[in-house]
């Protein structure tokens, strides 16, 4: 998984994020991961929204901590 940094963090932040994220190859890791989250970690829902870009591409919205939200191109 290759993170973009959009939001101008700095490298120790965006360092940080990495480590943190596991591997995730399918929506259903996302899911999967977002549900064994400790509580304050995501909010309750694991994805919030997507964005349909055509009738095989999603953007979906993952809203994380520290009013960040991470945004990952599913196929």
């Amino acid at each position: 998984m290759r993170i973009i940094n959009r939001a101008n963090l700095s490298p120790e932040q965006l360092i940080a994020i990495e480590n943190e994220l596991p591997m995730h190859d399918r929506l259903l890791d996302v899911i999967n991961w977002g549900r064994a989250q400790r509580p304050g970690v995501l909010l309750p829902q694991v994805v919030a929204g997507y964005v349909k870009q055509d009738e095989f591409t999603h953007d979906v919205i993952v809203p994380w901590r520290n009013g960040l939200v991470l945004v990952y191109d599913t196929t």
